[in-house]
């Protein structure tokens, strides 16, 4: 039976044309960022950098090096808004419209009703950062030939070089982070989604939450307590680039975001279980 409500949520979600708003975006984003990076002083910028240090420009200036580049910002500014665009629809779009009090009239209890739609918003998080990724990698391959790999990301002092086959695990590995953090966001917009609250209110509440993280982290005598920000922990997926890899750190971080995943989810359930939606 959950099977079934499972797959009639993900039947909902993929129905709605909201759901590949995000999709599309990344799509031309990442078709716009890859022509300035190719024609502008970007690129040529980044092969200074890389001669600068005593390498060959030639030899790094790659597909896989030039898809985490385009991923960097849309990942801090694209991927929360979509996500939390989605998680924020998930149950207050259906008490908006009426339809939960038509779906709780079934013998249906309502967390197996919550949780087929938090599993459902998982799923699409990890859809969406796999094309995200694939995306990235294979419009990048058009224009750029497949060699080593280059990252360098100063405000974590990351400037790592390694062979493709290597890189192209890494780049892997790092979409894995990537996919629980975009499922982190979902889950805070969903939670305010089971709350007596409009849908846009419910992501406005979300991304407001997500900023307010980054202008605290921001602030210089706030910077002790960076661990317990969420924007910290976001960037798992950029520490697989270090070297060595910091594996305990990021444990720490995929344990702290997965339990702020379901934190996120029992208080929406506890909020949404004390809601008289049938009346």
């Amino acid at each position: 039976m959950f099977y079934r409500h499972l797959r009639n949520e993900l039947w909902k979600l993929f129905g709605k044309k909201r759901t590949y708003i995000g999709f599309g975006a990344f799509l031309v984003a990442q078709n716009a960022m890859l022509l300035l990076f190719h024609f502008s002083r970007w690129q040529r910028s980044f092969e200074n950098l890389l001669a600068g240090n005593g390498y060959l420009a030639t030899e790094y200036i790659s597909a896989l090096t030039v898809a985490v580049f385009l991923l960097l910002p849309q990942v801090v500014l694209l991927m929360p808004l979509y996500t939390a665009l989605v998680g924020g629809d998930l149950v207050a779009k259906e008490a908006e419209d009426g339809t939960l009090r038509m779906i709780l009239s079934r013998p249906v209890s309502r967390i197996n009703l919550l949780l087929a739609k938090w599993l459902a918003g998982g799923i699409f998080s990890v859809l969406l950062v796999a094309v995200l990724g694939a995306a990235a990698l294979g419009f990048a391959r058009l224009w750029f030939p497949w060699k080593s790999m280059a990252v360098n990301w100063p405000p974590l002092q990351i400037f790592s070089l390694v062979k493709a086959q290597q890189g192209l695990g890494f780049y892997i590995w790092s979409h894995v982070f990537m996919a629980l953090n975009a499922w982190t966001v979902l889950s805070l917009a969903f939670m305010f989604s089971c709350f007596n609250m409009k849908p846009a209110a419910a992501t406005i509440l979300a991304l407001s939450f997500v900023i307010m993280n980054l202008v605290m982290e921001s602030i210089p005598f706030l910077e002790r307590f960076h661990e317990y920000l969420l924007p910290h922990h976001f960037r798992i997926w950029l520490f697989i680039y270090q070297s060595p890899i910091p594996w305990g750190e990021i444990v720490q971080s995929v344990i702290i975001l997965a339990a702020f995943s379901v934190t996120s989810f029992l208080i929406g359930t506890a909020a949404f279980q004390a809601r008289d939606i049938k009346s």
